[in-house]
Order: C-alpha cells, then sequence, then structure tokens
C-alpha cells in the first residue's frame, strides 16, 4: 500500500515538472525523465518572482539603464563579500548575458591573438565549442584521477602553455566532476600561469553551491598575482536557477583589464536583459535563506544518491561533489560494450549528457543532474540501473 501510494505522489509530481515545459523536461519526450540540462526543479526564490512582479508592473522592458547595472555591480559585491569575504570594487563587475558571453570576450579581447586555449578535461562542453567557433585551437589536458578524485595536471598545463596556450579555463566549482579547488592548487596554478605570462577565465557560476565541509574560495583573490591575470565570470543564474533571463557577470580585477573593456565600448558586450539583471540583484540581495535551504536539500541529495549507486549499481563509481547539483558517475568498471550515457538515455529514458562530450577523460562516464525531488531521483537511479545491469 506505502510503495504504492509513493508510486502516485511521484508520478503526480513528474508530471507537474512534465507541465511546467521546462527545456530539461520537455527535450526528453513524454515518458522520459530529465537529468542533463543544468537546471533544478525548485521553483523560484519568492524574493525574485516579488522583483520580476516589480519589474512587470512598471513595464521596465527597456534597454538596460546604467543605474541598473550599477546596483547589480553593488549587489554582487556585497554577496561576494559575505559568502566569501572577497573584497571587490562594484565599478569593477559588468553584466553579460552569460557566463559563455564572458568567455567569448576572454578569448577575443583578453588572449593572444591566434593563440590556443588551454582546457582541463572532462569540461563543461560549451568550452570544448565555443573556442573553435572563434578560430581557436583547444589544447586538451586532462586532469589526473584517483578514486573519483580529480586534480589538475601541472606539468600538462605548463608543457599546454610552452606549446603555445595563453589562455586557460579554470572552471571552480568545477562542471561536470563537482570538484572544488583547494588554496593550495589554485597557488600552483597561477605560479604556472604567471610563469609563462598567461591569463585564466574562472567560471565561478556554481560557487554558491559548496556543501558543508568545503568552502569557495575565489581564484582571483587568492594572490595579486591571480587577480592581475584573471578574468571571473560568475551569475545567480545556477544557484538560483534563472539560465533563461540572460544575466551574468564578469569581475575585473586588473587595471590593464579595466581599460580594456571599457575600450571595447558598449554594444561589445551589451546584452544582458533588464528582467535578468532585476532577478540577479534580488537573489544576491534577498535570496540568501532560500539558497541556504536549496543547498541542504542537495546535501543530502548528494548523499542519498551514494547510498542508491551504492544499492543498485555497485560497479559504479560515484564520489558524492564538493559543490554543484552535477554528478559523475564512472561505469568503467561494468565494461559496457555500449557508451552508458547513450545507455541511459535511449534505453532508460534518462537524458544525462555522455561522458565523451566533455572532452579527454569522458568516456565511460556519464553527467547525472542531481536537482530533482528525492523520490524522482530514486525513481530516475532505478530505471538507469535496470537498463545498465541488464547491457551489464
Amino acid at each position: 500500500m506505502a510503495a504504492n501510494l509513493r508510486q502516485v505522489i511521484d508520478s503526480t509530481t513528474v508530471e507537474m515538472l512534465r507541465a511546467r515545459g521546462s527545456f530539461k523536461w520537455t527535450a526528453p519526450g513524454p515518458d522520459g525523465f530529465g537529468a542533463a540540462v543544468a537546471e533544478m526543479d525548485f521553483g523560484a526564490a519568492p524574493a525574485i518572482l516579488d522583483a520580476l512582479a516589480g519589474l512587470s508592473a512598471d513595464g521596465n522592458f527597456g534597454y538596460l539603464p546604467p543605474p541598473l547595472e550599477a546596483e547589480l555591480g553593488v549587489a554582487c559585491a556585497d554577496f561576494a563579500k559575505r559568502r566569501y569575504g572577497w573584497d571587490l570594487d562594484p565599478a569593477l563587475i559588468h553584466s553579460v548575458p552569460d557566463v559563455v558571453r564572458g568567455l567569448e570576450l576572454a578569448i577575443t579581447d583578453f588572449s593572444r591573438p591566434g593563440s590556443p586555449v588551454i582546457l582541463p578535461t572532462p569540461a563543461y562542453m560549451p568550452f570544448l565549442t565555443v573556442p573553435r567557433f572563434l578560430g581557436r585551437d583547444i589544447i586538451q589536458v586532462q586532469m589526473h584521477a584517483d578514486a573519483g578524485f580529480f586534480t589538475l595536471d601541472f606539468d600538462a598545463i605548463d608543457d599546454a602553455f610552452r606549446a603555445g596556450g595563453h589562455l586557460l579555463i579554470f572552471c571552480n566549482p568545477h562542471n561536470p566532476l563537482g570538484r572544488v579547488a583547494s588554496l593550495a592548487e589554485m597557488t600552483q596554478l597561477a605560479g604556472v600561469v604567471e610563469r609563462h605570462g598567461g591569463r585564466v577565465f574562472a567560471d565561478e557560476i556554481h560557487a554558491p553551491l559548496v556543501y558543508p565541509g568545503t568552502r569557495h574560495i575565489p581564484y582571483a583573490a587568492t594572490s595579486e598575482a591571480a587577480a592581475s591575470h584573471t578574468l571571473t565570470a560568475t551569475s545567480a543564474a545556477k544557484a538560483w536557477n534563472l539560465p533563461g533571463l540572460k544575466c551574468a557577470q564578469v569581475i575585473l580585477t586588473n587595471e590593464p583589464d579595466r581599460q580594456r573593456w571599457a575600450d571595447l565600448g558598449t554594444f561589445a558586450v551589451r546584452g544582458a536583459s533588464n528582467p535578468g539583471v532585476v532577478a540577479n540583484i534580488a537573489a544576491y540581495r534577498h535570496g540568501g535563506a532560500w539558497l541556504d535551504d536549496v543547498v541542504a536539500y542537495l546535501d543530502d541529495s548528494r548523499r542519498l544518491l551514494a547510498e542508491l549507486v551504492s544499492r543498485h549499481l555497485p560497479q559504479v563509481r560515484y564520489r558524492p561533489p564538493d559543490g554543484t547539483y552535477l554528478a559523475w558517475l564512472d561505469c568503467s568498471g561494468m565494461d559496457l560494450t555500449d557508451s552508458p550515457g547513450e545507455l541511459v538515455t535511449d534505453r532508460a529514458h534518462v537524458t544525462v549528457v555522455d561522458g565523451p562530450d566533455f572532452g579527454e577523460g569522458g568516456a565511460g562516464s556519464f553527467r547525472l543532474n542531481f536537482a530533482t525531488p528525492q523520490p524522482i531521483l530514486t525513481m530516475i537511479v532505478e530505471r538507469i540501473a535496470a537498463v545498465l545491469t541488464a547491457s551489464y
């Protein structure tokens, strides 16, 4: 009786998520489960909904007003101070539509013309495509993996700079691996970059989503050297589930970059929307309690996922992430004949991102988004286990 009741409740929740019409839940089809796209299934913070309602009531849908962008800089700087202890000049925080646009600008206007981009892998999928769209080669540097614990290969990064690379993409907290880098790791990385006169694009969009026992330290805050060679990109988009509103921030931490940004002009960097800016301001100023509740729930979910994997897929390696709501499931111990991510998506009808899409080091694994109600997470793992076990 209890099991049947749970199934009814879970099925109702799934139908509600599908009816909402998000990309995450419509892409899998009418009977599928969404676990690929980096969206959460927890609605929106009331403070954000109130702010958007106010914007709508005012009909403020024109171009982004300078005072509103300035207010975003203040809100972002205040949040960084409270959350990370990072002192920032709000005037050096600039809006862009998303982190990927920040990366495009870092490549085209802040790295040596024509130079390859250095990318530790596995890596967020657009990092493998955007540089090529811009005519740049990519030097992939596969990370060290020790029982699911990934670290940078500093010798290989050094070699990549020697081979002509100039801009390194540093994702922290890491997508898809969930690692949060330590101060020692970032200090060592800054030393390698400085030795070669290199640059760093630091993607820190998942920074608010860090679990107890781990602390996010902004890379540019680790030393004067790091500040001098870094452009940092962040946003409220992931922690408060706002990617469709199109607003991120690029944080400049040295004078040459500030001047270069000013020289680019408005039309080169514009694109953040008024709703996105208003939502980011509300998140940074008034969304803390909502965020803390979500992080606490996700903390339980990452541990639940470990229990489920241990019970249903003991051959799969999974290390609960330090941050993000993304799980990296290594199925190489199952000796599958097909790529596990493809099996899961095609046969279990649970959309995940297949490991090879993340570059070198991704084969045999897949990324799963666990930011969903825990009963649904249980159903997802049971579906996956049924298919992978039958294929083993």
